[in-house]
């Protein structure tokens, strides 16, 4: 198994870890973003939330800056609620601004809290608008005039967003060396081979300023060993869910469906783990993300 939306894990590896070199790069993304002309790193302050609510809901990169606190997202993916976690993640910065700050939510004085920013960055196959505005209140059963909350999505893929990948030159590079891996896996490589072959042009094209040469192991080993668990999971009960209907049909039984079902899921879990044994990975990950017993995977 490899990380199907690897390019999360990377996103975060070159914006979002707290050492000079990659906050130098998150200050050139907010001045991008922001339209500002900052040049002190140290105005930076990471308030990143690692497994915040759910084990598998990641922010990617969130920090306090001049009063105001951005929350910034990576996905390969359209996700139409994005509102609703940067609501539930922005709860929870505020919850500890509060506590850092000793702040009485229950006094008669009105409490100032950085102004949130909140941005999507989405670099998709599919085919999306260079900016998106993504409202809480499209998720509303009924209409609840007042209350809002919204995501600004904005298209990093080349050719999009051109105004902001030309004010930022290693978001551009990230959006280049993103193409490049997509191209080698739609030639037919595999990701681990795609990537390898993505991070030696990076290296000839001098792409983040050496960056890919610098982090080359750990570039690829975050991809063969990290993988996004909610796709994981949604592929699983899919693929195990046509499987049993298969099944089903061919007993041409009233409850061939529910077993089939089943059966699917539970075959699908077994071909998972076997290739990612082919692929190295330790019994005790395989189990966690198969949800295979360890009986089982020693017959493996």
């Amino acid at each position: 198994m490899t990380n199907r939306l690897f390019k999360d894990s990377l996103f975060k590896f070159i914006f979002g870890r707290n050492d000079d070199e990659s906050k130098k790069r998150l200050l050139s993304l907010y001045n991008a973003l922001s339209g500002s002309n900052h040049t002190d790193i140290n105005a930076l302050e990471l308030t990143t939330i690692e497994n915040v609510i759910y084990v598998t809901w990641k922010n990617d990169i969130s920090f306090l800056i001049e009063d105001e606190t951005y929350l910034l997202e990576q996905q390969s993916s359209f996700n139409p609620n994005m509102p609703l976690r940067g609501m539930i993640y922005f709860a929870e910065l505020y919850g500890k601004y509060l506590a850092k700050k000793d702040l009485d939510l229950y006094g008669e004085k009105l409490i100032k809290l950085p102004s949130p920013r909140f941005y999507v960055l989405y670099n998709g196959k599919t085919e999306k608008p260079d900016e998106m505005r993504l409202r809480l209140s499209d998720s509303f059963a009924k209409s609840a005039e007042g209350f809002e909350w919204s995501a600004t999505m904005l298209n990093i893929n080349e050719g999009h967003s051109t105004k902001i990948l030309n004010a930022c030159e290693s978001l551009q590079d990230y959006s280049k060396y993103v193409k490049m891996v997509r191209e080698e896996i739609e030639s037919g490589k595999s990701i681990d081979e795609a990537t390898d072959r993505a991070v030696d042009e990076a290296i000839k094209q001098n792409l983040l300023d050496g960056f890919f040469k610098t982090h080359k192991a750990e570039v690829l080993s975050m991809i063969l060993t990290e993988f996004d668990q909610e796709q994981y999971d949604r592929n699983r009960r899919r693929e195990g869910y046509e499987e049993g209907i298969a099944i089903g049909e061919k007993k041409g039984i009233a409850i061939g469906e529910k077993r089939g079902m089943q059966q699917g899921v539970q075959q699908t879990r077994i071909e998972t783990a076997r290739s990612m044994l082919k692929d190295g990975l330790p019994s005790d990950l395989i189990m966690k993300y198969t949800g295979i017993s360890a009986q089982n995977l020693a017959k493996l």
